[in-house]
């Protein structure tokens, strides 16, 4: 079943007209015909089946039909990431997304040597991983602010601090007794974060430091690997959250 996001209010017998994109997709991509059904989610209202009911050269309508699962949230997790080259940051912004992350948040450290990100682009692969992994909603991908102005504004949501140059314990140790209320994730860039970065991050309260084991990761190793940890510790991987 091929599934949308729409950014429309969805209820039973709304008709849709696509953007020309997504029409071009369902006539000339995927051969969909009148009568052809498809998924579609907005965020909000759940996720629906909606069938082809017209389709011009130049557009199709979708008409609602009948709910097939009610609106969703996964846990309130960010993902804080360093900017790196353009290859590992798209694979980062996918798994996050498939990996349960409600918003992906971009940052410039010190040794950052990656430059422009483009937006669009990165929110447009977050949507299309949504809509593969049978998600209800899409992250947010906000756009670079340096580190320090982030840190500068930061509440009481927890932070798993993955630092690699200091005495911190392995992650499932780190989490254990912990919460599962808001938390994010901080990634740093491929040269790791400077010392006086680590000391500011040190002194946050909210910060739990963690290290990923012995050997020297990617960047988009390292994402995955410690979203996948804290799924397993506190997320909606495991049965009981604390």
């Amino acid at each position: 079943m091929i599934r949308l996001f729409v950014p429309d209010d969805l209820s039973l017998d709304v008709a849709l007209v696509l953007q020309p994109e997504q029409a071009r997709y369902l006539t000339s991509v995927m051969r969909l015909g009148l009568g052809d059904e498809v998924a579609l989610f907005n965020g909000r209202d759940g996720e629906w089946l909606a069938k082809l009911s017209l389709i011009t050269k130049r557009a199709c309508q979708l008409t609602v039909e009948r709910q097939v699962a009610v609106q969703t949230e996964g846990p309130d997790l960010d993902l804080i990431v360093a900017l790196v080259k353009r290859g590992p940051l798209e694979t980062i912004i996918e798994k996050a997304v498939e990996l349960g992350c409600r918003r992906i948040r971009l940052v410039t450290t010190r040794r950052t040597n990656a430059g422009h990100v483009n937006i669009e682009r990165l929110q447009a692969i977050a949507t299309e991983a949504a809509e593969q992994c049978e998600r209800l909603d899409v992250p947010q991908v906000l756009a670079p602010q340096p580190l320090e102005a982030l840190l500068s504004g930061w509440d009481s949501r927890r932070l798993m601090f993955c630092d690699e140059a200091g005495d911190a314990k392995p992650v499932l140790s780190a989490l254990a007794g912990q919460g599962s209320g808001p938390w994010a994730v901080l990634i740093g860039p491929e040269g790791g974060f400077a010392p006086e970065e680590r000391v500011r991050l040190r002194a946050l309260e909210a910060v739990v430091p963690v290290t990923l084991g012995p050997r020297i990761l990617r960047a988009d190793t390292a994402a995955i690997s410690a979203l996948s940890l804290w799924q397993a510790a506190l997320g909606d991987w495991c049965e009981a959250k604390g």
